[in-house]
């Protein structure tokens, strides 16, 4: 067998490393870290994850827990590494970044059948068998490289990052621990505002200075990652409606809702970092000091990662790839990852998995692995390789898959069901 080249250290490229180092195919993989960095990651690690330490709901009946079950049944091994780091969230899977990261680049370096090489791909001189899964934050050069040769034309969309805060800096007196509607253990810290308050907070987010892309690039932002700005610029109620929804958070004190509420997760192992959930923000460094004034315990706070916009690049991956993520125009080059138009940690982790099946039977010579289309990996591969019009990025959800019969309360159990049917029955065979 010859060696596969994956181009990306990300999510994608580390699960796809590993997946074909243990079917004993050797690989070398290239990440341009830290030789080049990027404009959102901070470290030279594998995997490293730069918006949130959260990998989303583990709850089965939610598309993010159906999602995990069924690479589990994969034998998802970033998953894996994942369960290893984890951190409290309640029904969350969330984890120490820097130690999920580090136990992903420990496994990949030290696996024999993977060469690290710490170098930018500026082309696409690569192998036969090749993916790239160089993420969202590809470089110029590739991206240049991939647009001459390949597509003709790339489209953009933006990111924004929410901050981050130490949490010993943190007034834990005007602030309370608990679990949206008391189920699991009370994980997150919950920030109360009153209607006043929220609403000098969402003054504040309007008219603040932010930081802009250069007039020359078009600002399209992915719908499930829009900044707090955005949100609150779509009306006076539309944050405490979306990330500051107070429903099921109940005061300790006085037993009611508060009128918003901000959630506060952790993001390392010893809890002394705080991440703003659900706060993405492009305002500019000197407006993030100043709109943590506006946030009640948060006076005082630290800030320890800063709110930040990137640019994301993804291919218009039905018109360019085939259903096994392989490129219309060149034979055996893969494509992996956000790159590709999914979206999300998890999303890319699975991705990555799906595409290290189809490269094994690529160079078996058998037939793609297309999984079962009521599937979530069965749906997002579908939906990554047929025309719709207007593709954008995806993640996992229940509306891309088959509609089920019966009463809308039964409806997420059925595709669940459904799901996990499917998937057996396509493993047996």
């Amino acid at each position: 067998m010859p060696e596969v080249s994956v181009i990306g250290g990300g999510l994608a490229g580390c699960e796809i490393a590993l997946q074909l180092a243990d079917a004993g195919i050797e690989v070398r993989l290239v990440e341009m870290r830290p030789q080049r960095m990027t404009s959102a990651h901070t470290t030279a690690l594998l995997a490293e994850m730069v918006c949130s330490n959260s990998l989303k709901s583990e709850k089965p009946d939610t598309a993010s827990g159906l999602l995990k079950a069924e690479l589990k049944m994969l034998g998802c091994r970033l998953l894996e590494l994942a369960a290893s780091a984890r951190v409290p969230a309640g029904h969350a899977l969330a984890v120490d970044r820097e130690l999920f990261s580090s136990l992903v680049t420990g496994e990949v370096e030290k696996n024999p059948r993977i060469r690290v090489e710490r170098r930018e791909q500026i082309d696409l001189d690569l192998p036969a068998v090749s993916v790239i899964a160089a993420g969202p934050l590809v470089s110029e050069k590739l991206a240049r490289a991939i647009e001459d040769q390949l597509t003709g034309g790339r489209l953009f969309f933006y990111d924004a990052i929410s901050l981050s805060i130490s949490r010993e800096s943190v007034d834990t007196q005007k602030i309370f621990k608990g679990s949206r509607y008391g189920k699991g253990s009370a994980d997150y810290w919950n920030v109360p505002f009153s209607r006043d308050e929220y609403r000098r907070l969402v003054d504040f987010i309007l008219q603040a200075p932010r930081m802009e892309p250069r007039d020359f690039e078009e600002v399209k932002m992915f719908e499930a990652c829009l900044p707090v700005e955005t949100i609150a610029g779509r009306g006076e109620d539309a944050l405490r409606f979306g990330p500051l929804k107070p429903r099921g958070l109940p005061h300790p004190v006085s037993g009611r809702e508060p009128y918003a509420v901000l959630q506060l997760r952790q993001e390392t192992v010893d809890g002394s970092m705080l991440g703003l959930v659900g706060f993405q923000t492009r305002l500019t460094r000197k407006s993030q000091r100043e709109l943590l004034q506006h946030i009640p315990g948060l006076e005082e706070a630290e800030i320890l990662r800063w709110g930040s916009i990137h640019r994301n690049t993804f291919l218009d991956s039905p018109h360019w790839l085939d259903e096994r993520q392989m490129s219309q125009r060149r034979e055996g080059l893969f494509f992996s990852g956000q790159i590709t138009g999914v979206e999300g940690y998890m999303e890319s982790m699975a991705h990555g998995l799906v595409v290290a099946k189809n490269i094994l039977h690529f160079l078996r010579r058998e037939e793609a692995v297309i999984f079962p289309a009521d599937t979530l990996l069965g749906s997002l591969q579908r939906y990554l390789s047929r025309e719709t019009g207007n593709f954008q990025p995806m993640n996992a959800n229940f509306g891309i898959l088959p509609p089920v019969p019966g009463k809308r309360s039964e409806r997420k159990r059925k595709r669940v069901e459904r799901a996990l049917g499917s998937m057996r029955s396509f493993l047996d065979h």
